[in-house]
This record gives structure tokens, sequence and C-alpha cells, in this order.
């Protein structure tokens, strides 16, 4: 049975400030010109907007957001939670809160200093304790104190189960640094990574090396969703929004699943996709591009292999094929990372012809966002 939301919202607007290592400026300050930049993109102005939906992680309340902006009344606020797991379900929030009629225009945002403040990669530090927070206690004490080093523990498992050696993760990190080569907004515009490159580079911790590893990186990402009747009377092609979906699995955790069975699959993903696969109506080949979240190399493979674009075991196989046009703005490995947010304007970008890597023709694009942790995704279409 399907959820009846697809077809009725639109992302109409994408808007972002720089992606760098050091803003200068406050997480206020960057989320108020993302939203800016995507409202202009757009074509509406401030007091258009009536909702706001963001991360429980973010600093910049809604509230204050909508005065820094100059928006009015708000009829629809809303966070979602679990880090980068969110950035999917917030443009699925907003789609829902436009189909219902509690608001006709929310954007959804996400800004922070990740590498010039808070930085995810220096471990958990100063953080109350909270129940959430006892599962990571059965690892910490052993040195499991990183987002890195809790997917290795995942990632030496499947590259065990299925005989591969470190080196074909490389296959994900070499793609998305030549997308990221062509980008002038990534970060690594103009540098490109070979094989070699990728096996020279140091270990974090095994199987993951440093090109394994997303970026840190200080930005703001904007998203602007209405219903698709009002999209089409604005600047941009409507991307229409065609499903949307959250998923958690049986005994999820925040990334410290070590103990649910299997290590080699990602199983809130498979929620995900089963939802969206049935919601749309599509398979895996009706998409034209796949934006799949790539905050560490092993989870891309295994979310490819989640729905069903290959084979337990053959994700690198296929990316290393090419068989599915990927990342193509250069992911969060090659462009920046902004929790998935920035992943979810190149689906806009691809729908409207508009990336730098293009796909000709590209009419269904996929979105997923991070995991290890309750997670989202998206397809997004083309209208008409």
């Amino acid at each position: 049975m399907r959820d009846g939301l697809g077809g009725r919202a639109a992302v109409a607007g994408i808007g972002a400030t720089e992606f760098s290592k050091d803003s200068g400026r406050s997480e206020l300050r960057l989320a108020a010109e993302a939203v800016r930049a995507a409202l202009d993109d757009a074509g509406l102005r401030p007091a258009d907007v009536d909702g706001l939906v963001t991360f429980t992680m973010d600093t910049s309340p809604e509230i204050t957001v909508a005065q820094a902006v100059g928006i009015g009344e708000l009829s629809f606020f809303s966070r979602v939670h679990y880090g980068g797991g969110a950035a999917c379900a917030t443009v699925q929030q907003a789609a829902l809160a436009v189909a219902t009629g509690v608001a006709e225009v929310v954007v959804c945002y996400r800004a922070f200093n990740e590498r010039s403040g808070r930085r995810f990669g220096a471990g958990v530090r100063d953080r109350a304790p909270t129940a959430e927070g006892v599962a990571l206690g059965w690892g910490m004490p052993f040195g499991l104190l990183t987002p890195a080093s809790w997917v290795a523990m995942a990632a030496q498992r499947y590259l065990h189960t299925y005989g591969l050696a470190p080196e074909v993760l490389g296959h994900v990190a070499v793609t998305a640094r030549r997308h990221a080569a062509r980008n002038p907004a990534a970060y690594f515009h103009g540098r490109p990574i070979t094989l070699a490159d990728h096996a020279a580079s140091r270990w974090i911790a095994e199987p993951l090396r440093l090109l394994d590893c997303c970026q840190e990186t200080d930005g703001g990402q904007a998203i602007v969703v209405t219903g698709v009747e009002r999209a089409r009377e604005l600047r941009r092609p409507p991307a229409v929004i065609v499903a949307a979906a959250q998923g958690a699995a049986r005994g999820q955790e925040q990334m410290t699943g070590f103990y649910r069975g299997d290590l080699t699959g990602l199983p809130e993903m498979g929620v995900v996709a089963r939802r969206l696969w049935r919601n749309s109506g599509l398979t895996p080949g009706d998409i034209d591009v796949g934006i799949v979240y790539d905050h560490f190399t092993p989870f891309v493979l295994m979310q490819l292999e989640e729905f069903g674009f290959c084979g337990r075991g053959e994700g690198a196989g296929f990316v290393a094929e090419g068989a599915l046009p990927l990342n193509t703005h250069g992911g969060q490995l090659g462009e920046g990372y902004l929790h998935g947010m920035n992943g979810v304007a190149e689906a806009v970008r691809q729908i409207r012809g508009t990336s730098v890597n293009s796909v000709p023709g590209a009419s269904r694009v996929l979105v997923t966002a991070g995991t290890g942790v309750p997670t989202s995704g998206l397809i997004l279409g083309a209208d008409g």
C-alpha cells in the first residue's frame, strides 16, 4: 500500500554557502545565508515562508533563523534526530506539511562549523549521560571513540565475509573525487585521485584509510519545498518528491549496532529501500543517478546492495563498472560534508540539468541519508 505522499510536493529552490575549512562566521549566519540563497533560487521572498525544518544537532533554532532571514509567522517547525540520518527526512517532513496543508512553503536547512568548530572526528567529548548514549559505553573503553572506528568494525567484517581487500573501497573514493575535480563548488575541485593514491593514504582505523573518510566542513545548505502546482509557477523547474521514507531497524543503535546479527549490511537502509520502491512503484533499473551518503566508503557499497542495485558483496564491482552515475557533485568525500544536505541539492541539479556533471536525460534520482543510524531516503523526479 502506497502512502499517498508522492507527487504532491516538490523542491523549488536550493541554496548554499561556500564549503570551507574555516568559515569565519557563526553557524546562524551560515544558516541565514543558505536560506536566503535558496529562496532567491526559487524566486520567493522570506515572507512567503511559513515552515522551517532542521536537524536536532543544528545550533540555529527555527525561530532564530526566521528572525535573521526576515521570515514572519511560522505555522510549522520541526527537527529530525540522528545526525546525517536526518537529511532526507527533513525534506519528507516538509513534504508532509505541504501535502496536508499545514504549511505552504517550508525551508529545510543545515548549517555548521564542523571543521573550525566541533569536529565529529575528534571523538565523543563532553557528552551528558543519556539512555541513548549507553550503547557507546560498550565500545569506548576499548578505543572505539570516533565514527571511523565504529564503521571500521562493520567494514572489517564485510571485507572478511566476502573475501575482499581494503583496496576495493578505493573505487568509491576515486569516483567521488573524479566528480569533485570538475565541480568548482567542491573543496577538492581540480584534485582527482587514483586507486594508488587511495592505497597509499594513511590508516585511520583499519580497514579505513584517510581517503575512505569524508571531509570535515564548514558551511550551510538549504532546500525549499512547496506544492507541485505552486512550484511550477516559480523560477526553476520543480524536482518532484516521488517518494520519501525513514527507517530504523530492530536493535538499532547509533553506529554501534555490533550485536544485531549481521554486520555486513545496513538493515535501517533496507527499511528505507523497501518503502521507497513500494511507494514509488519504481525499481533500481528506473534510477538514473544515485546520490548515496558517503561518510565512509564501505557504507556506500552496503547501501547499493540494500537497494538491490547489485548482489551482496558485489558493491565494489558495481561502482568500478560505473553502472550507475554516483555522487556526481563529489559527495561528502569530495565536495563537502553537510550531513547529506548537499546531496539533496545535487539531486535537484540533476533533475534540472544544471549539475556540472549532468547525466543526460536524468529524470529519477535516488538520495540517501546517513547510515549506521536511523536514516531516510528520497526519490526525486522530473515534472510531467
